[in-house]
């Protein structure tokens, strides 16, 4: 049995006497959809951080593929540059640069942190436009799109460096509800084209259809995982059921 492609063991972090995580363990098979989910304040997010850098760990170790970092360590910030590569992150407000049109945008990753040559990655980076639908925006600007459009750029950026994992920390939370399906079936047909992918969400349609394993967080720690059909169906525990029916009855 081959050795799953992103592995994370015993993460800790805290913010200042907060302590958000409590010893996590997650583990993600290559071509596979892991969705986190959760109350506000349960860890979710930073995990997700914690997976490619972005958070450091008091303790734990993180893996994708053939690169380790051990948190507790201190690393320098060479070796959390080499964790950072393999991954891409999708946030949840965008982080697009608003001077840059969107093709420049997509095309950053690849030119400046992998000194790849600028024709190579505007190619792709029409490529993976035309692969979200903003083929006719390549010349726009952030500001000149929808919520949903820049959302879509966002992922097309992300795939842009060819990481093994793709990161997404709520990607339609801040969308319009209209918004957010256009941004849900680009990430149903990348999962359906076998691309790793860790996914904070909400949207439980969307774990439900798409998700390989579902993580249930609380309080820092992992309350429950498993597939789909169990942790969002017929869960065990009942703090899971208890978070599944306020998000179905919020009153």
């Amino acid at each position: 049995m081959s050795a799953p492609l992103l592995e994370a063991r015993g993460l800790v972090k805290s913010f200042g006497d907060n302590r958000v995580l409590r010893g996590i363990d997650v583990t993600v098979p290559a071509g596979s959809v892991t969705c986190l989910i959760g109350p506000s304040g349960s860890g979710k997010t930073t995990v997700l951080r914690s997976l490619n850098g972005l958070e450091m760990p008091e303790a734990g170790t993180v893996r994708i593929g053939d690169v380790q970092l051990d948190c507790g360590s201190r690393p320098d910030a060479r070796a959390v540059a080499r964790l950072r590569g393999q991954s891409g992150m999708v946030f949840q407000a965008h982080n697009l640069f608003p001077h840059l049109t969107v093709l420049d945008n997509v095309t950053s990753g690849p030119v400046f942190a992998q000194g790849r040559s600028k024709a190579e990655a505007r190619e792709e980076a029409r490529a993976l436009l035309e692969r979200v639908g903003l083929a006719d925006k390549a010349d726009s600007y952030p500001v000149q799109l929808s919520g949903g459009q820049q959302q879509r750029v966002g992922i097309a950026r992300a795939l842009a460096t060819k990481p093994k994992v793709v990161l997404f920390d709520e990607p339609t939370s801040a969308l319009d509800p209209e918004l957010v399906g256009e941004v849900l079936r680009v990430m149903q047909s990348l999962a359906a084209e076998g691309w790793t992918m860790v996914v904070v969400t909400h949207e439980m349609r969307f774990a439900r259809q798409v998700a390989d394993q579902v993580l249930f967080l609380d309080g820092g720690v992992v309350v429950e995982q498993g597939p789909p059909s169990e942790v969002l169906v017929e869960p065990r525990e009942a703090r899971t059921r208890q978070f599944l029916q306020r998000l179905l009855d919020p009153l």
